[in-house]
């Protein structure tokens, strides 16, 4: 067991219509120019937050150029647009993407360390400026987390991970993700699910952030059909969003491992959405892993709401049996080659995703390059 290092938001406010008190909430830390990082389909939402904010006498200014999962140069170019303003807040409202360059952005402004510079783990050293952070989706956890992830100029995946990056504050209004598309919903849920799942089974597991792992499994599991199939359904959007919310106080402690690391190649390789990426390799690399672990992965059914078998193997497996009638009640597609991805590229992802070892090391298992190619043939 690792030391266990902890690093939660300054404040955590979670409820269906709790947006409506974010504005007194800036205006109580006495910000005087708000940098929002949002989307376009969330700016009606936030009328009124706008209107207050600007008739309070907060300058308020408004970006909506993150519209997928961010690049080196997405980040330089708004870095250098937004440093005129003098930002005295950063609020980030939308989707892991959005929140992550929010938490950059902040970290960044008046940084003099080059992105380059902060890439890994603990390198940023400070940030200066206020950061609050509102998800529009469940699923990545971003707002609580202390990583971010961008492409870099190669098209290569990076994170940057610092206590720095983990909010001030953190509003969680459910309400928010009910316009979320069924796609999206089920490949962030399944997302959130994954982080549960993965810090859970993890080589450098904790018992402090196994509850709230489990829990997380507990309430997607539960809950994250009904809100695919009925995106109005408050009850089932505010226990997903729950999940989410603990699948993101397990990055940093303890972290993702194999179903991310693989994944990662998906997205820069085939522009994949990060969530779908996972939700295609879960199963797989659960099968590969469960051996390692028999009583960990029968906990893991158990928290997906299987019922009892006759020893932890059995358990285990009817897990991964149930990972995957998750995958099709929510739609998404079973296998890599539901998507058309060329099965001649398995050896170069394989290849791509041994560098993510930050993420590999903590897999239960251990993974060679010639495990990764077996665990993408066995998705294909």
């Amino acid at each position: 067991m690792q030391l266990l290092n902890v690093h939660f938001p300054g404040k955590l406010v979670f409820g269906n219509g709790s947006l409506q008190q974010l504005t007194n909430e800036i205006l109580q830390l006495s910000c005087k120019r708000v940098l929002l990082l949002t989307i376009e389909p969330l700016l009606a939402t936030l009328t009124d937050l706008k209107t207050q904010l600007e008739q309070a006498g907060v300058a308020l200014r408004i970006d909506t150029s993150i519209i997928q999962e961010p690049t080196f140069q997405d980040f330089r170019s708004l870095l250098a647009e937004s440093k005129d303003f003098n930002a005295d807040l950063v609020l980030g409202i939308g989707g892991g993407s959005v929140l992550d360059i929010a938490k950059l952005i902040a970290a960044q402004l008046d940084n003099t360390q080059t992105l380059e510079e902060i890439v890994g783990i603990g390198f940023l050293k400070g940030r200066n400026i206020k950061l609050i952070c509102v998800p529009a989706t469940s699923g990545t956890g971003s707002e609580v987390s202390p990583n971010a992830i961008l492409v870099d100029d190669e098209g290569q995946k990076k994170g940057i991970i610092s206590p720095y990056l983990v909010p001030d504050m953190v509003y969680v209004d459910p309400l928010l993700t009910i316009s979320v598309p069924a796609s999206i919903t089920a490949a962030t849920g399944l997302d959130a699910l994954t982080h549960c799942l993965e810090a859970f089974t993890n080589k450098f597991a904790q018992p402090f952030i196994d509850m709230y792992a489990f829990e997380g499994m507990r309430l997607i599991a539960a809950h994250l059909v009904d809100a695919v199939q009925d995106g109005t359904n408050k009850t089932a959007r505010e226990q997903v969003a729950m999940g989410s919310l603990l699948g993101g106080f397990c990055l940093g402690p303890v972290n993702t491992a194999g179903v991310h690391a693989l994944s990662y190649p998906l997205g820069s390789m085939f522009h994949l959405p990060h969530g779908l990426s996972n939700a295609l390799l879960l199963p797989y690399v659960m099968e590969y892993n469960y051996p390692a672990d028999l009583k960990k992965y029968a906990q893991v059914a158990q928290a997906l709401g299987c019922e009892n078998q006759d020893n932890d193997e059995k358990m285990a497996l009817a897990g991964i049996a149930k990972i995957k009638s998750l995958i099709a009640a929510c739609g998404i597609p079973a296998k890599l080659s539901d998507l058309n991805i060329p099965k001649d590229k398995i050896a170069e992802m394989a290849k791509d995703a041994m560098q993510i070892q930050r993420l590999l090391k903590n897999n239960p298992r251990e993974i060679t390059l010639e495990d990764a190619i077996s665990i993408y043939t066995a998705a294909y």
